[in-house]
């Protein structure tokens, strides 16, 4: 099977209301990183020291010893920015859900306890705070055991949120394999949560972010003051806010650092941006395991039949009678590469549409022949498909007066005289008026104009024939 394994239809043009408490227009969820300790550092048995995330500029790992300015750089995000950001968050009324490091944590106990205190979720930030994107699985496998179980020892509970940042490729699906998070948000690909789907087991996705993020200040291009954080973050907030009065209602993932935005003149516009949301009634500020409880009770999971999930027989026969009596498409479909864009009528209808648009004359010319006479003598006979059968009843061609049966009669026989092939239309764009008008225009082409429409008129069937059975 040919398949692509990246999702990039999402919801589409039509995400669902995330009917957030209270009617809010907008979910703003703060993030507050806590690394500090987690770091690389040869104290933790690294091979060198941390050169992630600092004021640091251009600042590269030094093998074997210890970088003292890094070090300390971190050390402030404990020792200052944390009380900082506490004091600001908790005068606001505000909770945060902390990316705790479980070695990080294991060296902080008393921000542990504030953090607690304040009622802020604790949510696994991994192992240490280290590059995973070369790990092997296994190694990888057993790190999130040992994070799940030193947290645990930590804080007093394990974590139900996950957030690894330096990931790899088996993150995300080896985090939902351990089976116990409530959500995983190691990933940056929408402003809505989601769900995704490891063997049996149904993750919910809650995205995180890296720009509406205070790490901007330490990467390029980034922030150089508070205000143009705070300038950021309010032009995100507004146009969120504005979706979500039209009836969209969005979620606004901020992501801050102890040893970033703890700094004070950095502080001052994360301190402008909770002074002006304050100013809205109908915001909403939860932590992430609150949106997680919120969507999974107000937008559970449900399986269905995936096209590109599908075996080759199963496929063709759910889809092999999308084009009148040609199986062939379908099978020709199933080689291509699909993917979760294909999921949906309209993915599906273009893999199917490629096929019979790439397929010989005489092929094409086949599939219109497959098509029954409109109202003609397999009508009466109840011999059509039942996707035919609907089609036409649809558009009353099942309850023609003796008159109007004479006359398709007539007009079926002229017109496959001429052009060798059936009148082909969507009758589901069409009364049984327009039907008879669109059959005397149409009769009138010639046979090179009338293939051309009769083609386009067999993919208008067949996107609607989808539409009954997908998304």
């Amino acid at each position: 099977m040919n398949r692509y394994p990246r999702n990039m239809i999402g919801y589409g043009a039509t995400p669902p209301d995330a009917a957030w408490p209270g009617g809010a227009k907008v979910a703003v969820q703060f993030v507050l990183n806590y690394e500090e300790g987690g770091e690389n550092n040869i104290l933790h048995g690294d091979a060198g020291s941390e050169a992630f995330l600092s004021d640091i500029a251009g600042a590269a790992p030094w093998p074997g010893q210890r970088h003292w300015n890094m070090e300390s750089i971190y050390d402030y995000g404990a020792r200052a920015g944390f009380w900082r950001l506490h004091r600001m968050f908790t005068a606001a009324g505000i909770p945060v859900t902390i990316y705790g490091v479980a070695t990080a944590l294991a060296r902080s106990p008393e921000q542990v306890a504030a953090m607690k205190s304040a009622g802020w979720e604790i949510a696994s930030h991994g192992l240490k705070w280290v590059e995973h994107k070369d790990m092997p699985e296994p190694d990888e496998r057993a790190a999130i055991a040992e994070a799940v179980r030193l947290h645990t020892e930590v804080v007093g509970e394990r974590p139900r949120g996950w957030y690894t940042g330096r990931c790899s490729e088996n993150t995300v699906r080896l985090v939902a394999e351990e089976g116990g998070f409530d959500y995983v948000s190691d990933t940056y690909d929408d402003d809505l949560p989601h769900w995704m789907e490891f063997g049996d087991r149904d993750q919910l996705i809650i995205p995180y972010t890296l720009e509406a993020n205070d790490m901007r200040f330490a990467t390029a291009p980034g922030y150089i003051t508070g205000e143009q954080f705070y300038q950021y973050l309010k032009d995100a907030f507004d146009l969120l806010y504005t979706e979500g009065e039209a009836g969209a209602p969005k979620m606004m993932s901020i992501g801050l650092h102890c040893r970033l935005i703890g700094r004070p003149g950095k502080a001052a516009g994360l301190k402008r941006f909770l002074d002006y949301i304050s100013g809205f009634s109908d915001v909403w500020c939860p932590r992430r395991i609150d949106i997680a409880e919120h969507w999974a009770a107000t937008h559970p999971h449900q399986r269905r039949d995936r096209p590109s999930k599908m075996a080759r027989d199963e496929f063709v026969a759910a889809y092999g009678g999308i084009f009148e009596h040609s199986p062939w498409i379908a099978e020709r479909a199933f080689d291509l590469e699909l993917g979760p864009a294909h999921d949906r009528a309209a993915g599906l209808h273009n893999a199917l549409c490629r096929m019979f648009r790439s397929a010989s004359e005489d092929e094409r010319l086949g599939v219109l022949r497959a098509h029954p006479d409109l109202a003609g003598k397999l009508a009466a006979a109840k011999r059509l498909t039942a996707e035919s059968t609907s089609e036409q009843a649809s558009a009353g061609l099942d309850a023609l007066t003796d008159a109007e049966r004479a006359r398709f009669s007539e007009l079926n026989a002229a017109y496959v005289e001429k052009h060798g092939f059936p009148f082909i239309i969507a009758v589901r764009d069409h009364d049984k008026a327009s039907i008879l008008q669109a059959f005397v225009r149409r009769i009138e082409n010639d046979r090179a104009t009338e293939f051309d429409e009769a083609c386009r008129q067999v993919e208008r069937i067949a996107v609607f024939r989808l539409m009954d059975l997908l998304p």
